[in-house]
């Protein structure tokens, strides 16, 4: 049986029992916090008395059975309180550094672990996806509460709700955040084997979408013809969907193309797609009526797959997707604040409750600028528009080149990702950056050739590394891996600011992913500025915002979906993977028939369940429409200011404070789509005057 085999019927076969919690709480009564408050308050004044109460309440929460009986908590809590601002300053100077020592240093190893996986270095042995599985981290939650430095930080540090934060975290000091970001480490006790699992299911997911290629010369059209060239393979959905987005400029076969590979990408939804297609070109594949030969085409690659057999994926996509959904419910029961995970991804990491997020992207969707924006993408195209076109990305002047020419211009340009490594300081400095901080960025940024499509890694500790990864193919980088690799090269950038330059560790990073991904969007929205293939003028910047616009309402539906799925298997917890794959596949027809068929006058198309992240990314997807809101915002900022990589560096050391915190202390408005739903109703005038 081959290792591919094995891993789906493993998946098939997975089954989860919820954990409870292990050993009980230890009633700490009102007389004794009571008590033990007065003690406090007897030692070190009246001026503690809020905090001792906080600090016994918070330990109380947590305090297990094994932790010790009344005696030994009362011990606990007289030993450790920290009752004069010098030793409160002394203990949070001494977990800052600490923690990130240990964060930076357990990344590495985790990094270093993971290379086979991440990295094109040669095939993976079994004992490498061991070791891309382990996490070195999963343990130290759990052994903080043992040796009982998470209770020391919940004795002495607040722990906040999502609404404190909001409501009173514009008025804190910088070490009042980092003292509530602190506290926040430690505000669930979730054990090691429940970590662990979350990381093996993560590694899996990965291992089985950094494998998910098409070989594109092996797909056939309804007479036979094979429509793309020798030796490309394009990974789900990333490259695929890139893919449509090139063809626009292809005029003779581009049309043909994009269908067929709505096709392909149909199949991988529903899971009709024949299980010997995927990464094998050893067979060729008529997506339209599913048929599978032996190929006699020869590009250049190993026939590594005899099989020529037409059987369907046996619905391993969803039996991921479910091993995701059990996963990451084992920490339900250790949630208190957030017992579910939907709860965790958006009052804890998002910041943002999960009903405005709907209702921004819900706004996008419904605008009325939907219609107006693709009545003048269909004059464009010259045809009605067809599902695919939800990709359009004709506003982009690299609409200009064909994908031939791009790729040939960056292999040439970058044959290696050493050659990328090397031009990076002349590309921050076109960017925007002085010569100094280019210089500087450059020396903290390595690059890798990335297994997969890319990522960005960033470091954990100052002076550390940060990573970027993008795929470069035998020929050199392609235009694909360069556009994913300036998008990384953003998030890089922002992760070597707001860990090495800002003034609080315990605030490393942004508010939420959105916000990362929000700063890799404006480089990435330069990349042929950097090939010097553009330059910008009005009617540029009037296009980029109707392709930005364009974009988010793609991506909206694609998020609705992610967040409906999730909601769904929540509501079945029983689910198999064949109905889970029944579910999404609805999921994606009630979207796009609510929100895309008014637009594009077809009806119970599933396109919106393709993205990879549905199934590796867990509940990520709707960050990229927050994202998309967010860059233009800050755009909008940078453009005001003149200065983008001054700008740039500003607002990647605001730090992770609360969403709307960190966008008006960056542009001096709350998170959401009204400027750019503005700025798109005056660019479609604009061009529609003309």
């Amino acid at each position: 049986m081959s290792i591919r085999v094995e891993f789906i019927a493993a998946l098939l076969c997975l089954s989860f029992t919820l954990p409870t919690q292990a050993a009980s709480k230890v009633v700490v009564n009102a007389k004794l916090s009571a008590q033990l408050e007065q003690e406090l308050v007897s030692k070190y004044g009246e001026a503690q008395l809020e905090r001792a109460h906080r600090g016994i309440e918070q330990v109380a929460t947590v305090w297990r059975a094994q932790d010790g009986d009344a005696l030994a908590f009362s011990t606990f809590v007289r030993d450790n309180f920290a009752g004069t601002q010098s030793a409160v300053d002394a203990m949070f100077n001494r977990y800052e550094y600490n923690l990130e020592q240990l964060d930076g240093h357990l990344h590495e190893i985790n990094r270093e672990f993971r290379t086979p996986s991440d990295l094109d270095v040669g095939p993976i042995a079994s004992y490498d996806d061991i070791f891309s599985a382990y996490d070195p981290s999963a343990h130290v939650l759990d052994d903080f509460f043992s040796n009982k430095l998470a209770q020391i930080a919940l004795l002495n540090f607040p722990l906040t709700t999502l609404q404190q934060r909001l409501s009173d975290g514009q008025h804190w000091t910088r070490r009042q955040w980092a003292e509530a970001r602190l506290a926040e480490r430690y505000s669930k006790r979730i054990p090691a084997a429940v970590n662990q699992a979350m990381a093996n299911a993560a590694s899996d997911a990965d291992r089985y979408i950094s494998e998910y290629n098409i070989w594109m010369h092996h797909l056939l059209d309804a007479q036979g013809k094979r429509l793309f060239a020798p030796k490309l393979r394009l990974l789900s959905h990333w490259n695929l969907r890139d893919q449509i987005k090139a063809d626009y400029s292809d005029a003779e076969n581009g049309l043909a193309k994009q269908r067929t590979i709505q096709k392909v990408m149909e199949r991988i939804v529903t899971q009709e797609i024949p299980a010997s297609v995927i990464d094998n070109p050893g067979v060729d594949w008529n997506p339209v009526n599913n048929a599978v030969f032996p190929s006699p085409a020869r590009d250049g690659e190993p026939r590594a797959k005899a099989s020529s057999s037409n059987a369907r994926e046996p619905d391993t996509r969803y039996a991921v997707l479910l091993a995701d959904y059990k996963a990451m419910r084992q920490a339900d029961p250790y949630s208190p604040t957030a017992p579910t995970y939907i709860q965790r991804v958006f009052d804890e990491d998002m910041q943002i409750p999960e009903a405005r997020v709907q209702a921004m992207l819900e706004q996008v969707l419904s605008s009325p600028l939907v219609a107006q924006t693709a009545k003048l993408i269909e004059s464009r195209l010259g045809r009605p528009l067809e599902p695919f076109d939800v990709w359009y990305n004709g506003f982009r002047p690299r609409g200009a080149y064909s994908e031939a020419q791009l790729d040939a211009i960056v292999a040439k340009q970058y044959p290696t990702a050493d050659a990328y490594k090397q031009d990076m300081p002349n590309i921050l400095r076109k960017l925007g950056f002085s010569a100094e901080r280019a210089k500087y960025l450059a020396s903290n940024i390595a690059v890798d050739a990335a297994r997969g499509s890319g990522h960005a890694m960033g470091a954990e500790m100052r002076g550390a590394q940060a990573h970027l990864r993008t795929r470069v193919e035998a020929g050199g980088m392609n235009y694909k891996g360069y556009n994913i690799a300036v998008h990384e090269m953003g998030h890089n950038v922002e992760q070597t600011f707001s860990l090495n330059d800002i003034d609080h560790t315990l605030l490393q990073g942004v508010p939420n992913t959105a916000f990362t991904e929000a700063l890799a969007f404006t480089f990435q929205n330069r990349d042929l500025e950097l090939l010097g293939l553009t330059k910008p003028d009005a009617q540029s910047a009037s296009l980029k915002t109707l392709n930005d616009f364009w974009a988010t309402y793609e991506i909206a539906g694609v998020a609705l979906v992610d967040m409906n799925v999730w909601r769904w298997m929540y509501a079945h917890p029983q689910t198999t993977p064949a109905q889970l794959r029944e579910a999404t596949v609805k999921i994606s027809k009630d979207v796009w028939n609510q929100y895309y068929a008014p637009i594009f006058g077809q009806k119970d198309v599933v396109l919106l369940g393709i993205y990879s992240h549905t199934i590796n990314s867990f509940l990520y997807l709707p960050n990229y429409p927050l994202g998309h809101m967010i860059a233009f915002q800050i755009e909008a900022q940078v453009d005001k200011a003149g200065d983008f990589g001054g700008e740039f560096e500003r607002v990647a050391k605001i730090g992770r404070v609360t969403p709307d915190q960190w966008m008006i202390a960056a542009t001096g408005a709350p998170v959401g789509p009204e400027a750019l739903l503005a700025a798109t109703e005056k660019a479609l005038s604009q061009l529609n005057s003309k």
